[in-house]
């Protein structure tokens, strides 16, 4: 049998960025089960067309993908499809990127790891710049919405090695950051951020 391919840190608090080709897909493991992993990606060979979650969300009418969907970006374009989710499927698509504006809002005197900066951080690591930084889609992020549209902050419904499966529709560069909330419940109700995994899948034969 085939060796399974590397798997690769997503450090508590960090981000880390890859590219794929058309066909590859990505696997990101929710290793402890409880860390919020926002999740972007771009294509590769221009940048400014990206994963858009408002996008999406009229393409596919929900809130959230599931198992099947498209990831459509701002050109209405499928950038990769959500081919598998262990998980119950809670994951999230209107809550912003964190930020140290964010934090400084929540109370925070210091800067504070964030989302925005690691998404950052993770693009130059791998040469690439990015302008801004869309809406991640929240994998594993619980928001709950109630009838009256008013939005909470759950604890994930996820356990630990749930895992996504992302195919690439085009070349694109993925990008993740593993939440360093550590103030609202949305990494667990011990509010502790840990480190993810990822590897690369293959083109399927």
């Amino acid at each position: 049998m085939p060796e399974a391919p590397d798997l690769f840190t997503i450090p508590a608090r960090k981000g880390r960025a890859v590219r794929l080709g058309t066909g590859e897909a990505i696997q990101i493991v929710n290793t402890h089960g409880a860390q919020v992993v926002d999740t972007w990606a771009f294509n590769a060979e221009d940048p400014t067309e990206f994963l858009s979650n408002e996008h999406m969300r009229a393409t596919l009418g929900k809130l959230w993908p599931g198992q099947g969907d498209p990831l459509i970006t701002n050109r209405r374009r499928p950038i990769m499809v959500l081919e598998e989710d262990t998980s119950p499927g809670r994951h999230d698509t209107l809550i912003a990127a964190c930020d140290d504006y964010r934090y400084g809002l929540l109370g925070c005197e210091a800067y504070h790891d964030n989302c925005t900066d690691n998404l950052h951080a993770a693009m130059r690591r791998i040469g690439v710049s990015t302008p801004e930084c869309p809406s991640p889609l929240n994998l594993w992020m619980n928001i709950p919405v109630a009838a009256d549209g008013s939005t909470g902050w759950g604890e994930p419904l996820s356990k630990p090695g749930d895992h996504v499966v992302l195919r690439a529709q085009m070349d694109c560069i993925v990008a993740m950051s593993a939440c360093p909330q550590d103030i609202l419940p949305i990494n667990g109700a011990a509010c502790e951020p840990t480190e993810a995994h990822y590897r690369v899948l293959p083109r399927k034969a």
